[in-house]
């Protein structure tokens, strides 16, 4: 990270912000020209190479991305589904193959065939309504279940912007040392994968003194398989919105910057909506409701790269400079966006606060575990017999959720891959083991993460679905630290030549591989995704002993 180029980028403030006009500069073409990116170099004061080596790291700001005219999902949920050959044969009856591209993950894992075309997603039956959305640009809105079992949280109807607020005007009555003890009493923790408490977070940068401060929803976390994120951001957007205004008051936070997927633009849009319609009724901006507290909202469309969910290379692609993860510390409580304390919390963890606030936080740690308090959004992918989103209290067990909520599956499944591309395979007899909160899942060697779940049917060759990860993380990594940048990419390589039969794979060069990137690496992407490499050699040694040496 460069203290100076913070520095720079925030020299305009978050209005003006230069990652934001790059993006906006490749709407009509696809990436900006090297015209355009010395302009916003010499705008910004920043060296040219910097303008140029940020827009090549992001899918849709690269050069090759010119030209592409409609993007296929190649998410886990997708390709386990088998959906995608079928969604890139009809396409390709419109398309040239060269204006056809690829994203990770819609977000459509529910009914799978997703592809995103001028500004929208597309899934299930829409493919073979092609000739209708190309000459029309028919979009239709994206149903599935959803339902809360228990206590409602995340998932309870809206009632109108006077009603929904009104614990937030009442928290502006209070003093925020008031308000931070209620979160920490909730004992939430972050629903995105760390699961670190959200009020020592809070609190840590509450702490630091500074005038600036800003408050990060990180709308970027696309694990495939998890569509929870978008459900609250199109479904519930006020529930973001207010969290993070809680959040901002709490620390002293002056703004707050909704980081959304570039491939959920549908999101986008709703919170922007909904933004205006704070605005329209006097709860963002200066002195807000006469309290003295002064909070605004900025939207930034991210602009495709998974690494970007990690909050450090997030703060490195706000600032217009490539995301990269950062070394820690300092940690962004301290030394965030444009060097000043940050908060980033993301998008279900930033949720719970309206019930928190409301209800206090005592009410809400008697809902879960004594650890993992609250409740949590689990999704369930195509195989089930009734996939979609649903808020369960932690401590409900697996089996509950794959039979009760879930209605067991269409077709025999061998193993779920919960918590994304870096949890745990679960394999089918341990699913009667686990109990969905935190502690269940890493004393069993898994992960909860965001509570994804990817169904990986019998069917399925787990050797290539290890190739699919490493692959996967070799290409979204950020490059910084050599471990994650080439063990990632050696792994893939073992795989496909295992595949292709020209190569064993030797077991100690592998495990080698993976303890380097366990320690090595410099964040949870390398560091982390080990744990499903692991987890499948444990579980389904006998499916892949011919592919190794010994």
């Amino acid at each position: 990270m460069s203290k100076n180029l913070s520095e720079l980028s925030g020299r305009k403030g978050v209005e003006e912000n230069l990652f934001d006009k790059m993006g906006k500069l490749a709407v009509d073409t696809g990436a900006p020209s090297k015209e355009q990116l010395e302009e916003l170099a010499e705008e910004f004061l920043i060296g040219k190479s910097t303008t140029y080596g940020t827009t090549t790291f992001y899918d849709f700001l690269r050069p090759e991305n010119k030209g592409k005219k409609v993007y296929v999902c190649n998410g886990s949920a997708c390709l386990c589904a088998g959906t995608q050959p079928k969604v890139i044969e009809q396409l390709s009856a419109k398309f040239d193959p060269e204006e056809i591209g690829h994203m990770t993950c819609l977000g459509r894992c529910h009914e799978n065939s997703a592809f995103f075309y001028k500004d929208t997603n597309y899934s299930g039956r829409a493919i073979y309504t092609l000739e209708e959305i190309v000459s029309q640009q028919v979009s239709k809105e994206d149903n599935y279940h959803c339902e809360a079992v228990g206590a409602q949280v995340l998932t309870e109807e809206y009632p109108g912007i006077e009603q929904y607020y009104a614990p937030f005007k009442a928290a502006l009555t209070r003093n925020p040392e008031a308000i931070l003890e209620e979160i920490k009493t909730s004992g939430i923790r972050g629903r995105g994968g760390a699961g670190f408490p959200m009020g020592n977070k809070l609190e840590f940068c509450k702490n630091v003194s500074n005038d600036t401060k800003f408050i990060i929803c990180n709308a970027d976390e696309g694990d495939p398989g998890a569509y929870s994120d978008r459900y609250l951001l199109e479904k519930r957007p006020h529930s973001v919105l207010f969290g993070m205004m809680i959040s901002g008051f709490v620390t002293g936070a002056s703004w707050g910057i909704v980081y959304i997927r570039a491939e959920y633009p549908e999101s986008v849009a709703t919170i922007e909506a909904a933004i205006q319609e704070l605005r329209d009724n006097d709860l963002i901006g200066q002195n807000i409701q006469g309290s003295g507290f002064n909070f605004d909202l900025k939207v930034i469309k991210a602009q495709g790269s998974y690494i970007c969910g990690e909050e450090t290379a997030l703060i490195n692609s706000i600032e217009g400079q490539r995301p990269e993860v950062r070394v820690r510390p300092p940690y962004p409580a301290v030394q965030g966006l444009f060097n000043k304390p940050t908060v980033v919390n993301n998008v279900e963890t930033l949720a719970a606060l309206h019930y928190i606030i409301r209800e206090g936080g005592t009410a809400y740690a008697n809902i879960g575990t004594e650890k993992s308090t609250g409740t949590k959004l689990i999704c369930l992918d195509s195989f089930f017999n009734r996939p979609g989103v649903y808020e369960i209290e932690m401590g409900i067990s697996l089996n509950a959720v794959i039979n009760e909520l879930g209605k067991g599956f269409k077709e025999p499944v061998k193993a779920l891959h919960i918590g994304g591309p870096l949890g745990g395979i679960v394999p089918e007899g341990k699913f009667g083991d686990l109990t969905v909160d935190f502690e269940s899942f890493s004393d069993n060697g898994f992960l909860l993460g965001h509570a994804s779940v990817v169904s990986i049917p019998n069917s399925f060759p787990m050797i290539q679905y290890l190739e699919h990860l490493f692959d996967f993380a070799s290409y979204e990594s950020c490059g910084k630290c050599f471990p994650c940048r080439l063990g990632t990419k050696r792994g893939q390589e073992l795989m496909t030549k295992a595949i292709s039969g020209e190569h064993k794979i030797d077991r100690y060069l592998l495990e080698d591989l993976l303890h380097t990137l366990e320690v090595g690496s410099l964040c949870a992407h390398g560091g982390g995704i080990p744990l499903p490499i692991k987890n499948t050699l444990t579980y389904f040694d006998e499916e892949l002993s011919n592919y190794f040496a010994n």
